[in-house]
C-alpha cells in the first residue's frame, strides 16, 4: 500500500480530483476540471456519442493514468447504447496510479455507476462482462504498444494523454506516434489535450490530418487527428480548420518533432536529439511567430511548447 500513499488527491475547479506525479512534477489534469477534461479533451473530440450505435467499438486509452478517460468513455458510450459491446485497451506505467484513484474513492464525486468495473482494472488489469472486455498493460507504453499491434486491434477511438512533451517526450515521438497510428482504425479518430507544433507534426508524419478541438479551462485547443487521404474515411472532413496562426507555427522550429528511432531513448536523449535539430534547422525561430502573431510569453500557454 506504500505506493498508493504517493498520491494525494486534489481537487479542481469542477468538484473532481486529480493527483501530482512526483516523477513528472505535474499533475495529471489541469485545476480547470480533471472530469470536464475526460469529457471536453476525449470523449467528444472522438464523437463517441455518435459511434455508440454500433454493435461492437474498440477504444485505445494510452496513458491511462486515474481511469477518468475510460470511465468517461464507458459512461458516453452505454448512456447512448446500453447494449454496446466495448473493448478497451489500457497502457499505463504505473499501477498504483489507478490503484490510487479507487482507494481514494475519486469516483465517488462523478456519481460514477461502473465503479466497480474500474476497480477490478486497476487491481486485476482485466475486466470481462457481457458488454465489456478490457485488458490494463502494464510498462512503457513504447513496448505494450508492440502488444496491442500483435493483438489486430484497431480502435475507433485513441486517447493519447501523456504528461506534457517537454516531461514525457518518449510519448510524443513521431515513431510512436506512428505505432499509434497503424492500431487506428481507418474511420478512427485519434484525440489529445496537446496543440504543442512537434506533436501535430508528428501527427501529419504518421500519415494522418488534424484539427483543433476547443478550449476547455483555459487558452489552448487540443488535437484530434483521422486517416488523411482515404475516400472511405467519414471523419477527416469533418475536423476543423486549423486557424492561420495554427498553420504558420507548423512552419517554425517549433514544429520540429521528437524522435526515438528505436522507441527506448531516455528522456534525455530525446530532448537534446530535437535541440540539436532545432539549432540547425531553417525554418522560423519560433520567436517570429510569437511577435508576428503578439502572443508574446502568452505563445507558450497558446500553442504549447514554443521552444
Amino acid at each position: 500500500m506504500s505506493d498508493l500513499e504517493n498520491f494525494t488527491p486534489k481537487l479542481t475547479a469542477d468538484g473532481s480530483f486529480t493527483f501530482v506525479s512526483q516523477e513528472f512534477g505535474e499533475s495529471f489534469h489541469s485545476h480547470y476540471g480533471a472530469k470536464q477534461e475526460s469529457f471536453f479533451k476525449f470523449v467528444e473530440p472522438t464523437q463517441l456519442a455518435t459511434i455508440a450505435q454500433k454493435s461492437v467499438l474498440r477504444l485505445l486509452d494510452v496513458c491511462y493514468g486515474l481511469g477518468y478517460n475510460t470511465a468517461a468513455a464507458l459512461q458516453t458510450i452505454w448512456t447512448v447504447n446500453p447494449s454496446c459491446c466495448v473493448e478497451v485497451i489500457g497502457l499505463e506505467l504505473n499501477p498504483a496510479v489507478p490503484q490510487a484513484a479507487i482507494a481514494h474513492h475519486l469516483f465517488d464525486s462523478w456519481d460514477f455507476t461502473y465503479t466497480e468495473i474500474l476497480s477490478q482494472l486497476a487491481f486485476e488489469h482485466q475486466v470481462q462482462t457481457p458488454h465489456l472486455r478490457a485488458k490494463l498493460l502494464i510498462g512503457d507504453a513504447r513496448t505494450t504498444i508492440a502488444l496491442v499491434r500483435q493483438s489486430s486491434f484497431w480502435a475507433d477511438a485513441i486517447f493519447l494523454d501523456p504528461f506534457s512533451p517537454p516531461q514525457c517526450p518518449q510519448l510524443w515521438t513521431v515513431e510512436f506516434i506512428k505505432q499509434l497510428s497503424l492500431c487506428l482504425h481507418q474511420d478512427g479518430l485519434l484525440a489529445t489535450y496537446s496543440c504543442a507544433a512537434a506533436v501535430r507534426t508528428a501527427l501529419v508524419s504518421a500519415g494522418l490530418a488534424i484539427g483543433s478541438t476547443p478550449p476547455v479551462g483555459r487558452r489552448s485547443p487540443g488535437t484530434v487527428a483521422a486517416y488523411s487521404g482515404s475516400t472511405e474515411s467519414k471523419n477527416c472532413s469533418r475536423l476543423t480548420t486549423l486557424s492561420q496562426v495554427e498553420k504558420e507555427h507548423l512552419l517554425t522550429r517549433a514544429a520540429i518533432p521528437y524522435r526515438d528511432p528505436q522507441l527506448c531513448d531516455p528522456t534525455e536523449v530525446i530532448v537534446m536529439r530535437r535541440q540539436q535539430e532545432q539549432q540547425t534547422s531553417s525554418l522560423e525561430p519560433t520567436s517570429h511567430w510569437r511577435k508576428k502573431w503578439l502572443l508574446g510569453t502568452q505563445g507558450r500557454d497558446f500553442m504549447g511548447s514554443s521552444l
